[in-house]
């Protein structure tokens, strides 16, 4: 075989070296609850094998249903971390920065890293985070900013009034985003499709809007595109990316509406009492109901699980693809 120049040797020890390497393109993937998130993480682990992908899991609730969704499409479990009960803008952004540190010696394993956002998380502060870090910021480089918008639900959530001093997070979301997949298109009429673009628009104008259906969009149109662009965050808000940084931003992220809780019971449901239950739910506080979502057993139907998950009064039910201790 033939014998490797010096130069040659050295590109590969550079190349293996984390210091000297590239940096490993970062993905933040954000959206209200319930926008299609875990969706578009499943899809892009499905439909392509060409890379491996680091995930990160930040889930607001107590019990993670996502992990569990998403570890059965990776091609080794320590391919997923878990951020659980808080959100990475706020609560838990000191595990974020952790999370990275720890994945700096092993991220050339990686082709990429996927950081799937809580649904109440505002985008702003974790850019921020990682831009101001500069160990972070040596090793990782922000590849997009990915929204997920659901067009049954987007607008309500972007005309929601909020306390004095706290922020919208779903409009945070659209404002920060280089890609806006308005997702569950064929749930609306195009009359309302065309009114909901243009409130996207007035918040940004800037990033592409794809219209899609549960989450289905070309990937080569939001993997290892490069469109981050730090100026745009700044003019958005110079406070935080450039003045006063994140304790001297003023922003509110104010969680003091929104709940969450999880029940976690051995055994199996009743079919009938189930559906009345979840009907008188829906019927009594579905506007209250951002995200609901759940693996179920039933009896007379084995092991066999069912998946739920609604938003609002939209329900979605189905026979699981993975299987549950």
């Amino acid at each position: 075989p033939r014998t490797r120049s010096m130069s040659e040797q050295t590109a590969t020890d550079d190349a293996a070296d984390p210091a000297t390497a590239p940096k490993t393109p970062f993905t933040i993937v954000t959206g209200f609850l319930g926008a299609g998130k875990t969706t578009l993480i499943n899809y892009i682990l499905t439909e392509q094998r060409d890379k491996r992908i680091c995930v990160i899991e930040n889930e607001f609730g107590e019990i993670n249903i996502d992990e569990k969704l998403v570890s059965a499409n990776m091609a080794s479990k320590e391919d997923l971390i878990q951020m659980d009960n808080g959100c990475a803008c706020c609560s838990i952004r000191g595990d974020l920065v952790r999370t990275l540190g720890g994945l700096v010696e092993k991220r050339l394993q990686f082709d990429a890293v996927m950081l799937e956002t809580t649904g109440l998380a505002d985008p702003a502060p974790i850019i921020a985070t990682l831009k101001s870090n500069q160990w972070i910021d040596d090793n990782f480089q922000i590849d997009a900013v990915v929204c997920l918008a659901s067009a049954k639900h987007v607008k309500a959530h972007l005309e929601e009034v909020k306390p004095d001093g706290a922020v919208n997070e779903a409009v945070q979301q659209v404002a920060f985003s280089d890609k806006i997949l308005l997702n569950k298109v064929d749930l609306v009429s195009p009359e309302e499709l065309a009114s909901i673009r243009k409130d996207i628009r007035k918040i940004n104008h800037f990033a592409e809007v794809i219209e899609c259906e549960r989450s289905r969009v070309d990937l080569t149109k939001i993997i290892g595109i490069n469109s981050f662009d730090i100026e745009k965050c700044i003019d958005l808000d110079p406070v935080l990316f450039k003045q006063g940084g994140l304790e001297e931003s003023g922003k509110v992220h104010d969680l003091s509406m929104v709940s969450s809780v999880g029940i976690s019971v051995e055994g199996f449901l009743d079919v009938p009492k189930f559906n009345i239950f979840m009907a008188e739910l829906l019927q009594t506080r579905a506007a209250d109901l951002y995200r609901s979502k759940g693996v179920l057993s039933f009896a007379g139907q084995g092991n066999q699980k069912f998946v739920f998950q609604g938003v609002h009064e939209q329900i979605d039910f189905g026979p699981a693809q993975t299987t549950w201790e």
